[in-house]
């Protein structure tokens, strides 16, 4: 999940996808590498007893990442398998403006040594283009923009997918642009509709449907640290028919042989056991990508190398 603005309700979204797949009995792993760490408070998990997503950073291996995974308190409330690889505010540490190439690839390395528990994978990106949202995109096979409705929505969405389409080029060829979910939509704001029609003559069918609702019950769902499909009110069921047809947008574009990547066969290496998404905001950075890790020189990264 990627944005290149801020406070656009990036997280809400993650966490609406990751109740959508819990509840359809999908193993899911969600990745919280935005150091703010609102998805760990939401999925209702203490990180005291558990290592996190710096420490895998320093040292991404199998050891590592399997202690700072932890079951979500979601798991009280459904059957069903999830899981949060817990994230910390010193993952800002890590966000560098020009990380190497050996940093780019080290959560691609921690993923594969667990993926093949999951069905799916969500990261929760941090909103800028520094080395963590390029570390989620090297990691990942889909990018999902998250936007508002708003007066930069355009121009934000526009170098969101200009850098998209920089990684794809410069470092992972299956990394493909899910597409962009507009958030927080008020039907009766004559702003709103005049932003969603310029996005869409812009983007055209990269433009999702649906368009997501402002509701409150949806903060309050995730204030309890709840799913939102096991949430009552009709609201929030609305919410949750609205997040069932994005993962089902999610797992067509993995199934459907589009693009460079695949369930089951990433490219340029072996198969890929489970989708990685990566959540991006309209800010300056977007993540999103599942990469093989080969031999790599230790230069500095930028996108057009």
């Amino acid at each position: 999940m990627s944005s290149l603005k801020g406070g656009v309700g990036k997280t809400t979204v993650a966490l609406g996808l990751a109740s959508a797949s819990f509840s359809r009995g999908l193993r899911t792993l969600v990745v919280d590498l935005d150091p703010q760490s609102d998805a760990s408070t939401g999925l209702d998990v203490n990180p005291e007893d558990y290592a996190n997503i710096a420490d895998v950073l320093e040292n991404p291996k199998e050891r590592t990442v399997r202690r700072a995974i932890a079951p979500s308190g979601w798991n009280q409330h459904h059957e069903g398998s999830i899981d949060l690889l817990v994230g910390s505010p010193s993952a800002i540490n890590f966000d560098g403006p020009h990380p190497t190439v050996r940093e780019i690839w080290k959560l691609e390395e921690a993923l594969a040594s667990v993926e093949a528990d999951y069905d799916l994978v969500i990261i929760d990106c941090a909103p800028s283009l520094n080395a963590l949202t390029r570390t989620a995109w090297a990691a990942s096979d889909r990018v999902l923009v998250v936007a508002e409705p708003g007066l930069f929505s355009v121009s934000a969405a526009d170098r969101a997918l200009r850098a998209i389409e920089e990684i794809r080029r410069g470092v992972s060829p299956r990394l493909q642009p899910l597409g962009i979910l507009i958030n927080r939509t008020r039907p009766q704001s004559m702003e709103h509709q005049f932003r969603i029609r310029e996005l869409k003559e812009m983007f055209g069918p990269l433009v999702l449907s649906p368009q997501l609702p402002e509701r409150t019950s949806l903060q309050q769902a995730q204030g309890a640290a709840k799913p939102v499909h096991m949430w009552p009110g009709e609201h929030a069921q609305e919410m949750a028919g609205y997040f069932d047809d994005v993962l089902d947008q999610v797992l067509h574009s993995m199934q459907s042989g589009e693009g460079a990547s695949r369930v089951g066969g990433a490219a340029g290496g072996g198969a890929r056991q489970s989708a990685t998404v990566a959540f991006s905001e309209e800010r300056a950075d977007s993540p999103v990508v599942a990469v093989e890790s080969g031999d790599q020189s230790e230069d500095a990264f930028t996108p057009d190398e």
